[in-house]
């Protein structure tokens, strides 16, 4: 197939554009809550590096970064326990990582949530294919990262006193409060009112939750 020369070079012009917006988006492991987004913007301020918009996991930028501002970039997150990712598959499970966080620090879990199709619906692709990426990156099965993040959320709720263990399991997805109870206990080791009762100094960071799996 041949293209005129305005095609092509709409095409190119096109395709350039397309590039420098890829450019303009970062990707940053370990962003998993409100302070985190904070902590990046200031780094991002210091380097002058304008932006429009910060997410967990995800920054878009207003202009494309020189290589000495993405060098610079680097060190300072990796300073804070932040990483900026540049392979595309680490993009992707951090994509899935920081959605399903977000989902579960809602409080908005449909009790039928059936996880695998939300996330082959986020990122296009099968199920199978991502499950198998997941566990080989993170060393945990998607399955088990998401209930983690769960009970972590029910810890602070029972630590904080905020919710009744019923609404607990309503607001997290839970067919029941038996189903929540047991989950929580295989994971702790104890049952959410003795972890109530002795919670000081049982909470961890939401991104080193996996001592439990490994």
């Amino acid at each position: 197939m041949f293209f005129s020369a305005q095609t092509y070079n709409v095409k190119l012009k096109t395709y350039n554009f397309l590039e420098t917006l890829k450019k303009m988006r970062l990707y940053i492991k370990n962003m998993v809550c409100p302070r985190c987004k904070t902590a990046v913007e200031n780094i991002l301020n210091e380097e002058r590096l304008e932006f429009q918009q910060v997410q967990l996991g995800e920054v878009q930028l207003i202009s494309e970064p020189t290589e000495a501002q993405l060098d610079n970039l680097k060190i300072k997150l990796q300073k804070v326990g932040f990483e900026l990712m540049e392979s595309q598959r680490k993009m992707l499970i951090e994509k899935i990582k920081n959605y399903l966080i977000e989902l579960v620090q809602s409080g908005e879990i449909d009790e039928h949530f059936a996880m695998s199709e939300q996330v082959s619906k986020l990122v296009n692709r099968e199920y199978s294919a991502i499950s198998k990426l997941f566990s080989q990156l993170e060393s945990i099965t998607l399955e088990q990262f998401f209930i983690l993040q769960k009970i972590e959320k029910v810890k602070e709720w029972l630590v904080y006193d905020e919710y009744s263990l019923s609404e607990i399991s309503y607001k997290l997805g839970y067919s029941s409060v038996g189903y929540l109870s047991n989950q929580f206990k295989k994971v702790t080791g104890l049952t959410p009112s003795a972890f109530k009762a002795n919670h000081q100094g049982m909470r961890k960071p939401l991104d080193n939750l996996y001592s439990f799996y490994i």
